[in-house]
């Protein structure tokens, strides 16, 4: 998350004098760049890896900066919640066995990371999403205490001014509000870094941006958010929309998000994403920083903090990225696009087929806009996001495949040379290109494992709650990252009685509720709620008005009372705002449910209506309790 040492509460003045250091920095770098003062040896290569902490129900455990105090590797370090953590492998040289050097040195942090988390009674999952994730989970409580993420999310907010809308539609629909930004922090990524020289930055960023489509495909592991079956890679649109700050009114003007994939090909310099990136998005933080010329004239090189603090804040997903290494700067394009998971082998076999397409690509290609539109390249993306390894792309002279075909057939061929021409160990070379080509064969991504588990489940367990299924989603995927198989290899999640969602004190009420609602208006006919009880099976009816707000409930008793006293006939006529209660007893979805159950046992209520920002988001009732009521008795006879 870049610098921590940062400021949103400055006054006009101080933000025009970082505004000016921004352009002295700017042009501290192209002096640098004109004077031929950047690395130009040996390629490197590096990679980030993030990662969830994960509690003995499945749900995301608050613990990072409790395993944080019993690490002493400084290569693990905060993401932007309280169940996110990164660590960032050590560069390497790109030859040789770096490919497996990376699988070995991931292993060996995750191994450590594993170890630490069951110090505090946590576990680690590699997931684009974690499936189990609640929206309760994303309030200001569960924000790393890291001062830049709260000016970060302060900035945004202003400038939105108000809570972010959240509109993603895929198999379901997924539409919610938020005032915080840790909606982002429902991603984690596995971010790779590629050196390149100054004069090869924009061949080799165009290549990358080309290429950023069909390797999203076959790598997407994202499908589920909040037990909502949305696009294949999940984390693009929920990202963008999570730090958007434009205004819906302004829909006549092209405006990007400050999450994109870019308005053009690189035509000259890195300097091309800087200007437009300063041009195009206000600066909204601040931080200490020095005179670039003046470290240049002391014979020094300077950390540009001015510069990387605005880059840090707009997220391309191909990010240009300056850093300095034994006291020479470099250039690295950051890939960003690859969620985390499913196993670390895919992770490598991820950045493998990434790597080997950019390095490839340049041998066999002088100039890529010769030959792809970058609309072309930018709908791919977008394409690949939506539909995974099912989707079907645009490639060289307008030509169109299907994922699995232009993997197959054109790209891993021209990655397989990328790699061989750095001289990469063949054997890492084959293990690696080889995940990739049979999780086209088998089309079985990440993505396809998660919602093929999710719909077996459903089918062969018809009576299962939607929790049970998450739940024994990660549970499965938890055991099988420990065994090292990629995830094409990996059988079907089943549904496990004893990762079942368990009743404790602190269990919230969203973790048991039913969400999949039948609801009437209250000017409808009581008739209507008659049909609906005898079809769907079920005993209470829920009614809103037309901005789904609870105005009332009707129950099985209360209908069959009606019935009873005024005669069948008569529910043909009445409306159900004669017989329904009014301002029903409710409760909010982030609650603990003992307090549902004291609210239902004090009021004498078989059913109640959840709530989340006034809005009704799903129903808990009696036999929602059967379950827990079971649980305790079966701890009960086992102590």
């Amino acid at each position: 998350m870049g610098l921590h040492d940062v400021d949103n509460n400055v006054s006009p003045e101080e933000l025009r004098a970082f505004t000016r250091q921004l352009i002295k920095d700017v042009r501290a770098m192209e002096h640098m760049l004109r004077e031929g003062m950047f690395d130009t040896g040996p390629r490197r290569i590096g990679a980030e890896q993030e990662l969830f902490l994960v509690d003995s129900r499945w749900q995301p455990a608050p613990l990072a900066m409790e395993v944080l105090e019993h690490s002493t590797d400084d290569r693990l370090v905060t993401e932007l919640t309280r169940f996110n953590l990164e660590f960032n492998l050590h560069p390497s040289h790109f030859g040789g066995t770096c490919l497996s050097d990376m699988e070995v040195q991931i292993n060996e942090l995750m191994s450590y990371t594993r170890k630490l988390a069951a110090t505090v009674g946590a576990q680690v999952a590699i997931t684009g999403i974690l499936p189990t994730i609640h929206l309760s989970d994303l309030g200001l409580d569960n924000m790393a205490p890291i001062p830049r993420y709260f000016a970060l999310n302060d900035a945004l907010l202003r400038l939105r001014g108000g809570p972010a809308q959240f509109q993603i539609r895929g198999v379901d629909e997924l539409f919610f509000k938020h005032d915080t930004i840790l909606v982002e922090g429902c991603n984690t990524s596995f971010q790779t870094h590629f050196q390149v020289t100054p004069e090869e930055f924009p061949r080799f960023y165009n290549f990358a941006q080309a290429i950023a489509g069909p390797v999203l495909a076959c790598s997407a592991n994202s499908p589920v958010l909040f037990g909502k079956r949305l696009w294949r890679e999940t984390r693009i649109a929920l990202f963008q929309q999570a730090v958007d700050t434009r205004s819906s009114n302004l829909y006549l003007r092209e405006m990007s998000p400050r999450v994109h994939f870019g308005s053009g090909w690189v035509e000259k310099s890195v300097m091309d994403l800087y200007k437009e990136d300063i041009a195009r998005f206000r600066v909204i933080l601040t931080t200490k920083y020095e005179d670039p010329f003046e470290v240049l004239a002391d014979g020094k090189i300077p950390k540009l903090h001015a510069l990387m603090l605005h880059n840090g804040t707009v997220y391309r997903w191909n990010r240009a990225c300056y850093g300095i290494t034994e006291g020479v700067p470099h250039l690295r394009i950051e890939n960003r696009i690859l969620p985390a998971g499913p196993s670390v082998v895919d992770e490598v076999a991820n950045a493998a087929f990434w790597f080997g397409l950019v390095a490839g690509l340049a041998e066999e290609v002088e100039d890529i806009r010769d030959h792809l539109e970058f609309d072309h390249a930018k709908n791919n993306f977008v394409s690949a996001a939506r539909q995974g390894i099912d989707s079907h792309l645009t490639w060289f002279n307008g030509e169109r495949y299907a994922a699995v075909d232009l993997i197959t057939d054109k790209l891993l061929p021209i990655a397989r040379k990328g790699l061989a021409s750095a001289n990469i160990a063949s054997a890492d070379i084959d293990k690696y290109l080889g995940t990739i080509e049979k999780r086209c064969a088998t089309k079985m991504s990440g993505s396809q494992w998660l919602v093929e588990s999710l719909a077996t489940m459903r089918r062969t367990n018809p009576d299962s709650t939607r929790a049970d299924r998450l739940n024994s989603t990660v549970s499965s995927m938890i055991e099988l990252q420990k065994t090292g198989a990629p995830g094409h290899e990996w059988p079907l999640a089943t549904l496990d009685d004893s990762v079942a969602m368990r009743w404790m004190p602190n269990t919230r009420v969203e973790h048991f509720m039913s969400t999949d609602l039948f609801t009437v208006n209250e000017d409808e006919i009581v008739e209507l709620v008659a049909c609906i009880m005898d079809w769907r099976r079920i005993r209470h009816i829920l009614v809103e008005d037309v901005n789904q707000r609870l105005v009332g409930i009707i129950s099985h008793r209360s209908l069959l009372r009606f019935l009873s006293e005024h005669g069948g006939s008569k529910g043909q006529e009445v409306a159900v705002s004669e017989i329904m209660v009014r301002d029903p007893i409710s409760i909010s979805a982030d609650r603990p449910t003992i307090e549902a159950i004291d609210l239902m046992r004090k009021h004498q209520i078989g059913a109640l209506p959840v709530l989340q920002a006034g809005e009704l988001v799903g129903i808990i009732t009696e036999r929602d309790f059967y379950k827990i009521a079971g649980e305790l008795l079966d701890d009960t006879v086992e102590r």
